[in-house]
């Protein structure tokens, strides 16, 4: 049993807090444009929507902002989704429907609006980029930041998965909208794969992050062997018990699902779609290793193929072509 973790980027732009601030101002518009009558408000709340779109402009068409000029446009975005946020609820009381008058969808929207300004406020305050549940899509609210480390994407944003391969095969074993430590979850994938054959792995292959001592306790009390460097400092001489290639199965199911079945750029936007997304490319990859143990089947029928095609004639030129 082979299984390690990686990251299911959304197909969102690059957050930053200027950015998500201008949005909620933008969405907070249209929310007030939807509540606003002239016969019963007369006055229309004052948004200065040119006002703030100038200020975010300035910041986004700079290349390199100072940290002060980014705080204070931020200060003053702020202020703008404040107002914004009190003239919403001013028109909604003023109704007498109150918030039923309002879509689920723009019930949502205002309910992440509201949570994105406490957020940026308790950041603004601490001087600090860290809050918890952090908000990084006013459209894809369940979307987190996942910490990577790597050179080319420090983070990503989007679920975080677990998957165990047997014998080519990949199985979903955890999903996840946070940052979960994958080490904690070595012991639930050795039960599920007991569920699923009847029996435990007589080996397991893992990164570093899940040879812990605990994993290797509970382990060895299996009867089962964990292919990873002994802790502590190597005797002289000694070789160590995994090869560099061995896991390199996973990784290649990794690559194979993010570069040829959109892993690595998940489209959807709802959280359940999502998760259906993903789970969809693991049941292909599984489909596709299927019909790489039946080479004598799938020759046969691209064959009978070819051979109708043939007797149809040149009516369909790309029938070959699609079944290639």
């Amino acid at each position: 049993m082979i299984t390690d973790a990686t990251a299911c980027p959304q197909d969102i732009t690059y957050p930053t807090d200027t950015k998500i601030i201008y949005a909620c101002i933008e969405k907070s518009v249209l929310l007030i444009d939807r509540l606003y009558e002239k016969k019963l408000h007369k006055i229309k709340p004052r948004t200065d929507r040119g006002k703030y779109r100038k200020l975010f402009l300035r910041i986004a068409q700079n290349r390199n902002p100072r940290g002060n000029t980014i705080r204070k446009a931020v200060k003053e975005l702020l202020t703008g989704l404040k107002n914004n946020i009190k003239s919403i609820h001013g028109l909604l009381n003023t109704r007498p429907q109150g918030l039923t008058i309002l879509t689920p969808k723009e019930y949502k929207y205002l309910l992440v609006i509201q949570t994105v300004y406490d957020q940026q406020k308790s950041m603004l305050e601490n001087r600090s980029h860290h809050v918890a549940d952090r908000i990084v899509s006013i459209h894809q609210p369940h979307v987190r930041p996942i910490v990577r480390g790597k050179l080319n994407a420090k983070v990503e944003f989007g679920a975080k998965i677990q998957l165990t391969l047997m014998n080519g095969f990949a199985f979903l074993d955890e999903f996840s909208w946070d940052a979960f430590n994958e080490g904690k979850c070595l012991l639930s994938s050795v039960e599920k794969y007991k569920e699923r054959w009847g029996y435990y792995p007589e080996i397991v292959l893992a990164d570093k992050i899940y040879c812990n001592r605990e994993n290797r306790k509970a382990l060895k009390e299996l009867k089962i062997v964990l292919k990873a460097k002994r802790l502590g400092r190597p005797k002289a001489g000694e070789q160590s018990s995994v090869s560099p290639g061995e896991r390199n199965p996973i990784e290649g199911k990794f690559g194979q699902a993010k570069v040829k079945y959109g892993l690595n750029r998940i489209t959807a936007r709802l959280d359940l779609t999502s998760k259906s997304w993903v789970a969809c490319i693991v049941l292909v990859l599984n489909l596709v290793k299927l019909a790489q143990g039946s080479p004598l089947w799938l020759s046969g029928f691209t064959q009978c193929t070819r051979e109708n095609s043939n007797l149809m004639g040149n009516h369909h030129p790309y029938q070959t072509k699609l079944v290639a």
